[in-house]
């Protein structure tokens, strides 16, 4: 059995049975327990998992047995949270950037709840999609965050009230607002931030008339098991942000309402800790190069292209299981491919005797590793993924 808690980190499950090939593994109760952790935090909240962290039907479809809805960027995500089981009315197209094809797309599905941050896109969402409610995406900084998501989204607070009442004249319902502080976000400022531009945003609304339903804090909630680039262990503060999201939500609620529902989109939080790299060693080299020093290099049968993309940002977990306790040396960690930027920033301790093809464990390797793969890049596969668990 996997038990998990937010507040020591995860635990990790084997695969029910051994296999030759690389593939990725989902442990769906793991992912079960951090759902549970998150809602026992935050009780009193609706919570749409970011489909894109871990477009797989088998997690989805978990999901939505305990509840959970689905935050879809695309009419792609929305038919595919649909097939997996997750109601219309838990879905909304959380992706401020829509084609009018798009918007019509997913009216066609039945969505009626469509982020926005600009008035071209509320007159594309009243044409397309008579009649829908919106809620305004406001700017955030991202300081704090591994990956900021600072610029291409987002609005002001003065031009998200603009925003807001061109909905209302257009007959679409002003709905709510949102924010999202930015992907692996480790400070809890970054949601008090956005909370002071929130409670600006809804007083400035209510002076238009407008009293809006909800806010979407949007997601950013931080996984344990990486490490950065330099191979510091990561220890987000998740209970000071947690109680700093508590605390805000009830500070809102009090000005604004006990009316005021509240939306989070988990992506990463619920699933990187819960999945699991199956991989090989290609080899382990020693070489010295063109500064003059000689370093250990050691090569995997999986990398950037083939689900570790994140290795721009950060290190992630290797178990070598048929090595515990062997001498170690710091090498750099690549993939397979012939790109210069398939490896792993920094240096990792390794076993000193690996060999070519012993067993390799990427652990917290479960968000984006699915959704960044490309379609064989060098001629080396996709991973495939399996699930374990999940069942009474």
């Amino acid at each position: 059995m996997t038990a998990t808690t937010v507040a020591t980190g995860p635990l990790h499950r084997e695969p029910a049975a051994a296999t030759a090939d690389d593939r990725l593994v989902y442990d769906l109760d793991g992912i079960g327990a951090q759902c549970d952790a998150l809602l026992r935090e935050l009780p009193d909240v609706r919570v749409r998992f970011a489909l894109k962290a871990c477009p797989v039907d088998d997690v989805l479809g978990y999901l939505a047995g305990r509840g959970i809805g689905a935050d879809a960027a695309s009419p792609q995500e929305i038919a595919q949270a649909l097939s997996a089981g997750v109601p219309i009315e838990r879905i909304h197209y959380g992706n401020t950037v829509k084609s009018d094809g798009n918007i019509a797309h997913a009216h066609r599905l039945g969505i009626r709840d469509y982020a926005t941050d600009s008035v071209e896109d509320v007159r594309a969402v009243a044409a397309h999609a008579p009649g829908a409610r919106v809620f305004c995406r406001l700017a955030t900084s991202g300081a704090g965050a591994l990956w900021g998501l600072s610029e291409k989204f987002g609005c002001s607070p003065e031009d998200a009230v603009q925003v807001l009442c061109t909905a209302r004249e257009l007959g679409l319902a002003p709905a709510g607002l949102s924010v999202h502080v930015g992907s692996q976000q480790m400070t809890a400022d970054a949601w008090q931030d956005a909370f002071a531009d929130l409670a600006g945003t809804l007083t400035a609304a209510r002076r238009h008339g407008l009293v809006l339903d909800h806010v979407n804090l949007g997601g950013g909630l931080p996984a344990f098991g990486y490490a950065d680039r330099h191979g510091t262990p990561l220890d987000p503060p998740l209970d000071k942000i947690f109680a700093v999201l508590r605390d805000g939500m009830r500070q809102l609620r009090d000005l604004h309402g006990d009316h005021l529902a509240f939306v989070v989109e988990p992506g990463r939080h619920l699933v990187a800790d819960h999945g699991t790299v199956h991989a090989e060693v290609v080899r382990l080299t020693r070489r010295r190069g063109p500064d003059g020093v000689d370093r250990h290099w050691l090569y995997l049968s999986v990398g950037r292209f083939n689900g570790l993309y994140e290795t721009d940002a950060l290190q992630y977990p290797l178990v070598f299981p048929t090595h515990p306790g062997a001498e170690q040396v710091l090498a750099r960690v690549a993939g397979p491919t012939c790109d210069s930027d398939d490896a792993f920033p920094g240096l990792v301790r390794v076993p000193k005797d690996l060999r070519s093809g012993d067993p390799v464990q990427v652990r917290s390797s479960g968000a984006y590793a699915t959704s960044y793969m490309t379609r064989g890049f060098n001629g080396f596969a996709p991973l495939p993924h399996a699930c374990v668990g999940g069942r009474p």
